[in-house]
Parts: structure tokens; C-alpha cells; sequence
């Protein structure tokens, strides 16, 4: 990997090397090769995750983060460039999530040997699928110390605009339960999936509720967004689950979110709720120092984060995190996914601005 090519063309070569979840090995190893050697740092490597550190005794830490992994590719590898590199539109899968600021994180690395602040260096995998493979959850979990910092960016798509924090998420099953019978005999059974229709009301007549929080306003979320019952169609179903997702806003615990959507279903006739996935949200920080000089020397207005992020992991760890990436989180995941490589030089020249001035 040649750390000498400009972001938009590296971002490029990095779309070009596929590295859908839980198969990120031969990426992980270019970006290991690549950045041991650089002199003026020292990489760690665990599984899939590889981690560099400058020690200049500096009197702050920042730490720049960002996974390796894809979704699977949709017919959109390799790359595909309309315009120029300098200024046109770069395609395919990885581009916007999170490839382009993978690659202004490499340039950073290799461009930048004397900072003003120490910085950590942070490629991990299997972010885009579950909790449990997390490569950053790993590393947290074995090798805390090489997490720590004073603040942290992780360069998530977000059209080149600070998004402070992030949203929690808990995904919970409803289930209520019936009794199956020929649906020629309905009479002599209990249908499960109408007795859903009390919860389904609810979760319709819900009105989100909106926190302020550092000056970022954050809009909760409460869906369904799974039905399941019935096992033939002639039979009454005796189990219907309805699978809900809450997108909280991160004034909130995961106990705090878990307890808001038990006692706002209470009397709806649920036989049981059952958690099924949960990660807390983050608070922006933006009151922080090193993150109000981020904010001064990249610009804009920050925004807040409705998605979820990894964020939360570096809040968890007590390390202040905001997400600052070239990439649409409008195109994440998309066959049509893209990347303005204008975005991507700015980008760049915004963090070489704050890590050098």
C-alpha cells in the first residue's frame, strides 16, 4: 500500500481490496505493512485490528478511529471514478462507509510525524455487523490502554460536519400468545396476531420525544420493524412477535431506555419482551477542550448523531468522541454508494490544520 498517493486515490485502492465483515484480513495486513513502516510509530495488531501510536510525550492524546469493514458488495467493486480525483465523484462499495476516511486517517498517519498532540491510530474490524464481533469491542475488552486519550475522532460519514455523540439503540421482541386452531373454526381458538393490534396502536400514536444537549437537539425513534406470526394458512396462529427498535437519545441509560419501553407497552396484553440487542448512547462532549479546538479549527456547526456509532465505545473507555468523516452517511450501504473526493482532500487539510497548527 502506497501511503504517498493522495487520499481520493488511496481511498480508491482501499475500495478495490474487498474487505466484507469477518473477511478484512488481507486489508488488515496491507494497512499493518504500510504503517510499520513509518518510523515514528508503534503498531500493535490484534486479529483483524491494527492500532499505531506516535510517543512524543505530548501533553494530549487524540485518537483517530475508523474500521476496514464493508457490507457485502452489490456489484460495485472496483472502484469507478467520474471526473477527477481532485474533484469528482468517487463509486462503490465502502466508498462513503467508511473507506474515504480510512484513507485520510493513513494520510494523516504518514504525513504527519510531529503533531501537536500525541495521536493513536485506530483500524478495526467487523464493525458493520454484531455487537459481539465489534473489533473495537474487542479491543476495549484486551487492550484498553491502547484506546486511551484525551478525545477522540471517528471518521464515520458525516459530509464533512462534526456529529457530537450518538444515539442509543435497543431492539426488544413482543411477543403475545393465542391458541391455534383451523382457521374454518376460528371460534374455537385465540388469535395471536390480533392481539398485537393494542401494541401496534401504541407504538402508531407514539410522539417522539426531543432532548437538547449541548446545544444538539436529538430526536428519539420508537418502530416496528419485524412481524412474525402464523405457521400455515389455514391455521389460527397461537405466537405473534413484533420486533421493536428504540432510538433513544443519549441522556439516557440502557436501563433508563429498557424500563421506558416496558412501562410504555404496559396493558397492551404482551406475554413477554424480550431484550434482544442493546448499545448505550454516547453524550456529544463538545464542552471538552481538545474537542472545542476541533470544533474551532474544522468549522461549521456540529450536528447531532441519530445513528449509532462507535462513539460509544470511546465514552464507555470516558475519552470524549465525535464523528468527522468525508463520506454521505446518506449513501452508506447503497449500490449507488459515493464519495465526493473533494470532501475527502478537505477533510484531510482540516485535521492537518488542527494536528500541525
Amino acid at each position: 500500500m502506497d501511503l504517498t498517493l493522495d487520499a481520493a486515490r488511496l481511498t480508491a485502492l482501499l475500495v478495490d481490496t474487498a474487505s466484507v465483515s469477518g473477511a478484512e484480513k488481507p486489508l488488515a495486513d496491507a494497512v499493518e505493512a504500510a504503517l510499520r513502516r513509518l518510523p515514528h510509530l508503534a503498531v500493535d495488531r490484534d486479529g483483524d485490528a491494527v492500532v499505531a501510536r506516535t510517543r512524543l510525550g505530548r501533553a494530549e492524546r487524540v485518537v483517530l478511529a475508523g474500521h476496514i469493514d464493508t457490507v457485502p458488495v452489490a456489484g460495485n467493486v472496483p472502484s469507478r471514478l467520474d471526473g477527477t480525483y481532485e474533484d469528482g465523484v468517487l463509486w462503490g462499495c465502502g466508498t462513503s462507509d467508511m473507506k474515504a476516511g480510512v484513507a485520510v486517517q493513513l494520510r494523516i498517519a504518514a504525513t504527519v510525524p510531529a503533531p501537536n498532540r500525541d495521536l493513536t491510530f485506530v483500524f478495526y474490524d467487523n464493525e458493520e455487523v454484531d455487537a459481539a464481533r465489534n473489533g473495537l469491542r474487542r479491543l476495549a475488552e484486551r487492550h484498553p490502554d491502547w484506546l486511551a486519550g484525551d478525545f477522540a475522532v471517528l471518521l464515520e460519514p458525516s459530509d464533512g460536519e462534526i456529529e457530537g455523540g450518538c444515539q442509543g439503540t435497543l431492539r426488544v421482541v413482543l411477543r403475545t400468545e393465542g391458541e391455534r386452531a383451523h382457521s374454518a373454526r376460528s371460534w374455537l381458538g385465540a388469535n395471536a396476531v390480533h392481539a398485537a393490534a393494542p401494541a401496534l396502536a401504541r407504538l402508531a400514536a407514539y410522539e417522539p420525544r426531543h432532548a437538547v444537549i449541548d446545544g444538539l437537539e436529538y430526536r428519539e425513534g420508537l418502530n416496528a420493524v419485524r412481524v412474525s406470526g402464523g405457521v400455515a394458512g389455514n391455521v389460527v396462529p397461537d405466537v405473534c412477535e413484533v420486533t421493536v427498535n428504540f432510538r433513544y437519545a443519549p441522556d439516557r441509560s440502557e436501563e433508563q431506555a429498557t424500563a421506558f419501553v416496558r412501562e410504555y407497552f404496559d396493558g397492551c396484553g404482551i406475554a413477554e419482551i424480550t431484550v434482544e440487542d442493546s448499545s448505550p448512547g454516547a453524550l456529544p462532549g463538545l464542552a471538552h477542550p481538545a474537542a472545542a479546538a476541533f470544533t474551532a479549527a474544522v468549522g461549521g456547526t456540529p450536528r447531532p448523531k441519530y445513528g449509532w456509532t462507535d462513539v460509544a465505545r470511546f465514552a464507555a473507555l470516558g475519552v470524549p468522541a465525535v464523528n468527522y468523516g468525508p463520506g454521505d452517511p446518506n449513501y452508506a450501504h447503497k449500490r449507488d454508494e459515493h464519495v465526493r473526493t473533494a470532501r475527502i482532500h478537505h477533510c484531510e487539510e482540516r485535521l492537518r490544520a488542527w494536528l500541525t497548527a
